[in-house]
């Protein structure tokens, strides 16, 4: 089995931990690449008990055989991580090194357990859909894709923005507000739930439209099917807008038109011991439990 880890900052609190994922793989014999921007900030703090190669970005996933993309962090490493990993078909493992964890959803105290079910093939891998944004102006470089949500919204502390938007060329509405989500099942437990969004099951071929503190109070959030093509119009007293794609921010203008729709290729999440999206939002959301006192 060859892994490679992946992560964005070395923080000297997670050495321990850290230090305990490069034994255990060493330990079961694990052929590890570390990717090199990590690598450069690990080398002096880690001991190596076994070689490790240093992966060079997406164009290595054609030159090696890479069997599992472990991400080493939070949910924003593990969006970072399918910036790598793109449409390979290589699955990612969140180990969770952050805080709430969605999708980096292996705790560190489970390490051992994680990997050692993972050399004994005991996982399962949950497809995610995801969304492409295309634009009459370039935009994002090739990530033109978001694993959790694509919005526009008004910057720094400039009047509300107006949003005309469409789905499949038909009009539905116009926006009146701070800016607008268009998030996957997957993002929906992100930045559109904190604006009033629904939970959405991960197979459920659905995209959510949630506005961003609406001026319209009767404005509230939709779903629609994941077949449809979403596009808009932004307009506003202020010259620029800005578009995000996951953690990845553009700025725009009224003469950008958008449209987003179901990506061409999805994401493989590695998934241990049958652990399901309802036991995350259970955990996660402390559903069931009183946390009155």
């Amino acid at each position: 089995m060859h892994v490679v880890i992946f992560s964005k900052i070395f923080k000297d609190q997670n050495k321990e931990v850290i230090q305990y994922l490069f034994d255990i793989l060493a330990e079961e014999k694990i052929n590890v690449s570390v990717d090199h921007s990590y690598f450069e900030q690990i080398a002096n703090e880690i001991k190596f008990s076994s070689e490790v190669n240093v992966f060079n970005g997406y164009e290595d996933f054609i030159k090696k055989k890479v069997d599992i993309f472990f991400s080493l962090g939070g949910d924003g490493t593990f969006l970072s991580a399918t910036t790598e990993v793109r449409d390979s078909g290589v699955p990612i493992l969140g180990l969770n090194l952050g805080r709430l964890g969605f999708l980096a959803s292996v705790e560190s105290k489970y390490l051992k357990e994680a990997i050692v079910a993972l050399k004994k093939g005991m996982f399962i891998l949950d497809e995610r859909t995801l969304l492409h944004l295309e634009s009459n102006y370039p935009l994002f470089g090739e990530l033109t894709f978001a694993l959790n949500d694509c919005t526009i919204l008004k910057r720094d502390t400039s009047s509300m923005v107006r949003i005309n938007t469409y789905i499949n060329g038909a009009f539905l509405n116009s926006y009146w507000a701070d800016g607008l989500i268009i998030a996957t099942p997957t993002g929906s437990t992100g930045y559109s739930l904190s604006c009033g969004g629904p939970i959405i099951f991960p197979n459920s071929e659905n995209f959510v439209i949630t506005p961003v503190a609406p001026h319209n109070l009767n404005v509230r959030p939709i779903i629609i099917s994941d077949n449809a093509v979403i596009s808009f119009e932004v307009e506003g007293r202020a010259d620029t807008f800005l578009c995000t794609l996951d953690s990845r921010v553009e700025s725009i203008t009224s003469s950008h038109q958008l449209a987003i729709r179901k990506s061409d290729f999805r994401i493989k999440m590695v998934l241990l011991n049958n652990h399901s999206f309802m036991q995350t939002i259970r955990e996660k959301l402390d559903w069931g439990r009183d946390v009155r006192n």
